[in-house]
C-alpha cells in the first residue's frame, strides 16, 4: 500500500466514525455533502466564477459568503487533505499536528540575531489551515490596531468600531451575556475555557497581586484600554474544535454551487496582460488550468501567499529576473514586511503532577513592557506543560510542569520572504530576521521579569516546586533571551494592505494595478495584531466577502 493509500484508508476509517457519532440532521447533513463533493470532484468544471485558493481561516469564510448565493460557482482549493482526523478534532492533541502531514513544516533561516538558531515555522496545511491545527485561542486583536489598519488602507470600514459590528455579527458566544460586544447568533462557536486547571486560576490570581486588571473575557472592554489578563476564549464546541472551515464552511459543502478540491496545489495564478484569468494547478500528478470567470483569490498565509504572487510574476523584479520569471506586475513589497510574535519560555516544576485541561492553554494576559505606553505590548499565554526552546531545554526540562509562554504582541524587527527557485514545490527562503531591533530585545528583557513574578508569586506556591527554567537565582541575560526565542507562529505583513509604495493591496484588499485578484489572509495585516491571529483572519475574510458580493451585485 502507498502512502497516498494509507492516508486514504485513514481519511475514511475516520469519517465512517465521524458517521457513526453523529446522528440526526447533522449526520444526514454529514452524509449528503460528503456525497455532494465526491460528485463535484468527479465532475470537475473547466471555469468557475471564483476561485478561492486556500481553505485556511480567511478563506473558509470567503468560500462560503460566496457560496451563500446559488447564482454563482465557488471553487475553493487547498494544498492539504481533510480535516477529519482525531488529532485535528480533539483539542488535547494539537500538539500532534506539528511536523506530521497536517504542518507546512517550514524552517526559517538561521539567525544572527538568535546566535544563529533556526526557527520552525510551522502552517497549518488542510482544510481550516491554521484553524485546525491551532491552540483554538479567539482573540480579536486591540482596538489600536484596527484603527491603525483603518488609518494607513484610508478605510473606515477597517477601524475598530466597524470591526467589532463584524465580530457581534459572527460570534455564537457561550459566556456570560454581553451583547455590547458578543454576539449569539452567529457561525462562530466561542466559549470561555471549560473547566480550568487551578494554575490558570493563579495565573489570574497572580496577575491582580500585582495590580494588573481582571477581566470577565479577554474580548471586551480589556482590548481597548492597557490591557489585562482572562480566561481564554476558545473554538471548541462539545469538546471537539470548531475551527472556522467547521464554522462556515462544513455547514454549506452540500451546496451544488460549491466544490471544495483537496490535496491540491496552486502552481500559478494566470494571467492575459494584467487581468488574472484562473489558476494552473497539480493534483494527483497532473498538470491543468481552471478559469476564473469573476475572480480569483488567494488566502494561502503570509508564507505562501508572497511565494505564489511571486512564481506568479507579480513581485520585485530583480526578485523576479534571479529566478527568470516573467514579470506581470513590480511590486516590490510581496515578501516583505514578515512579522511575528515572539516568545520567550519559563516554566515551573509542579508540586504533584497536574494533567492539562482543554487545549492546555487557558489564561491569557496582555500588559505593557513600559509604563508611559499607551497599549498592551506584551502577550502572556499559560501552557500546562513544558515548553522549552531546544537550546533552554539543555537547562533541564521537569517531567511535569508548567510554562508562561509569552512574548512580544507588537515587535519591531521585521523579515522577508524570497524564492528558493522558479519550482512551485521548492519551499521558499524565509528570513525571519527575529530580535535583530534593539527595542525588541528591551522589551523582551521586562518581559521575562514579569514572567518571572507571576509565576514565583503566592498564587503559584500550591502548585509549583521550583523555578526550572530560566532557574532559580540565574540571571537573565541576552544570551538567555537569545536562546528561549521562538515563534508562536503568527506569521503575517508579507503582502500588506496599504497605499504605500511597498504596500501589495489596497483597502478592498485587490492587488495593485492587477484586475480580478485580491489577496485575504494575514499577509494583508500591515501590523501583527494584539493576540493570536485566528480572528482578525476570520474578519480579512468577512470584509472579503463583503467586497466582493458588493462589487459583483452578489
Amino acid at each position: 500500500m502507498s502512502s497516498r493509500d494509507g492516508a486514504s484508508a485513514k481519511q475514511e476509517k475516520t469519517q465512517d466514525m465521524t458517521d457513526i457519532f453523529l446522528s440526526g440532521e447533522a449526520g444526514e447533513m454529514h452524509r449528503r455533502a460528503r456525497k455532494n463533493q465526491a460528485e463535484r470532484r468527479a465532475n470537475l468544471k473547466q471555469a468557475y466564477d471564483f476561485i478561492v485558493c486556500g481553505a485556511g481561516a480567511a478563506g473558509s469564510v470567503i468560500a462560503r459568503r460566496l457560496a451563500e448565493n446559488a447564482t454563482c460557482t465557488v471553487l475553493l482549493i487547498e494544498a492539504g487533505g481533510s480535516d477529519e482526523a482525531e488529532a485535528v478534532l480533539d483539542p488535547a492533541l494539537w500538539p500532534t499536528n506539528l511536523g506530521s502531514e497536517r504542518d507546512w513544516g517550514f524552517q526559517a533561516e538561521r539567525n544572527p540575531h538568535l546566535d544563529g538558531r533556526a526557527l520552525s515555522m510551522s502552517m497549518g496545511k488542510g482544510l481550516g489551515g491554521g484553524s485546525s491545527v491551532n491552540v483554538m485561542v479567539w482573540a480579536r486583536g486591540h482596538r489600536s490596531d484596527w484603527d491603525h489598519f483603518a488609518a494607513v488602507s484610508g478605510d473606515p470600514d477597517w477601524g475598530y468600531d466597524a470591526v467589532l459590528d463584524i465580530y457581534r455579527r459572527i460570534e455564537n458566544w457561550q459566556g456570560t451575556p454581553d451583547p455590547q460586544y458578543r454576539g449569539t447568533a452567529g457561525p462562530v462557536w466561542v466559549a470561555p475555557a471549560h473547566d480550568p486547571s487551578p494554575v490558570a486560576g493563579a495565573l489570574l490570581e497572580a496577575v491582580e497581586a500585582l495590580g494588573i486588571p481582571r477581566f470577565d473575557n479577554p474580548n471586551g472592554a480589556m482590548m481597548e484600554g492597557s490591557g489585562g489578563a482572562a480566561y481564554t476564549d476558545m473554538l471548541v464546541r462539545d469538546g471537539r474544535r470548531h475551527s472556522l472551515y467547521r464554522a462556515y464552511v462544513q455547514p454549506v459543502a452540500d451546496r451544488p454551487n460549491l466544490t471544495i478540491l483537496t490535496d491540491t496545489l496552486v502552481r500559478r495564478i494566470l494571467f492575459a496582460g494584467h487581468q488574472a484569468t484562473g489558476v494552473e494547478i497539480e493534483r494527483a500528478g497532473a498538470i491543468s488550468t481552471i478559469t476564473a470567470g469573476t475572480e480569483v483569490v488567494i488566502s494561502t498565509g503570509a508564507i505562501n501567499t508572497p511565494k505564489l504572487l511571486m512564481l506568479s510574476g507579480v513581485g520585485d523584479r530583480d526578485e523576479l529576473s534571479r529566478h527568470s520569471i516573467p514579470l506581470v506586475r513590480h511590486l516590490p513589497g510581496v515578501g516583505r514586511n514578515l512579522q511575528d510574535h515572539v516568545s520567550f519560555g519559563c516554566t515551573w516544576e509542579y508540586r504533584e503532577p497536574m494533567a492539562p485541561r482543554n487545549s492546555g492553554s487557558e489564561a491569557t494576559l496582555y500588559w505593557k513592557s513600559r509604563s508611559d505606553l499607551d497599549v498592551p505590548d506584551l502577550l502572556f499565554c499559560q501552557v500546562e506543560f513544558p515548553v522549552p526552546s531546544e537550546r533552554t531545554a539543555l537547562r533541564g526540562v521537569p517531567a511535569h510542569g508548567w510554562t508562561m509562554f509569552a512574548g512580544l504582541a507588537h515587535p519591531h524587527s521585521r523579515g522577508e520572504i524570497r524564492l528558493t527557485s522558479a519550482a512551485p514545490h521548492a519551499l521558499p527562503i524565509i528570513d525571519a530576521n527575529m530580535m535583530s531591533d534593539p527595542r525588541d530585545l528591551e522589551a523582551a528583557r521586562s518581559c521575562v521579569k514579569l514572567c518571572r513574578d507571576l509565576g514565583n508569586s503566592d498564587a503559584f506556591q500550591p502548585y509549583v516546586s521550583r523555578e526550572a527554567i530560566p532557574g532559580a537565582g540565574s540571571e537573565v541575560d541576552d544570551a538567555f533571551l537569545r536562546d528561549a526565542a521562538v515563534t508562536y507562529w503568527h506569521q503575517c505583513g508579507t503582502a500588506k494592505m496599504g497605499q504605500d509604495e511597498m504596500s501589495v493591496v489596497d483597502a478592498t484588499l485587490a492587488v495593485h494595478g492587477i484586475d480580478g485578484l485580491r489577496v485575504a489572509d494575514g499577509s494583508i495585516l500591515p501590523t501583527v495584531t494584539t493576540g493570536n491571529t485566528q480572528a482578525p483572519c476570520a474578519i480579512v475574510g468577512e470584509r472579503a466577502g463583503d467586497i466582493l458580493r458588493r462589487k459583483h451585485g452578489l
